[in-house]
């Protein structure tokens, strides 16, 4: 019960679209809270609420370089998603390899078919002396 109350705490967290964006940012860099404002356009105070809710949960951490506070991305709780993910990547990704096979067969059918069609026209056409259709 306890691990699907941190799932849902996590799923809520993540819900909010500021803080999604903040995780992106952070995916490839660290950056501080000043870089986080121009690049979101948001106001300092909002991306300082969202920092803190981001840390308190573990998604990010701060260290302090000179007058700086830099965050950075915490990758533990992402990977509690993507472990609770995983069954549903698997029930999906089953589907989908279906569907291609499905495609294949449809094109190669399509295909199969469009030949035939050609060799009954080819067959069909007036040919010159030389053998070749008109």
């Amino acid at each position: 019960m306890q691990y699907i109350q941190r799932v849902e705490s996590v799923f809520e967290i993540i819900a909010e679209p500021n803080r999604r964006a903040i995780l992106s940012l952070l995916l490839s860099e660290q950056r501080t809270v000043g870089e986080i404002e121009r690049r979101l356009g948001m106001p300092q105070p909002a991306v300082s609420k969202h920092l803190r809710v981001l840390r308190e949960a573990g998604f990010v951490e701060s260290t302090v370089d000179a007058q700086r506070r830099l965050y950075r991305l915490k990758p533990e709780p992402l990977q509690e998603v993507d472990e609770w993910l995983a069954p549903f990547r698997r029930f999906w990704s089953a589907h989908v390899d279906a569907l291609a096979r499905h495609l294949d067969r449809m094109e190669q059918s399509a295909a199969t078919k469009g030949k035939k069609r050609s060799r009954r026209r080819g067959g069909s056409r007036e040919r010159n002396k030389g053998g070749e259709a008109i």
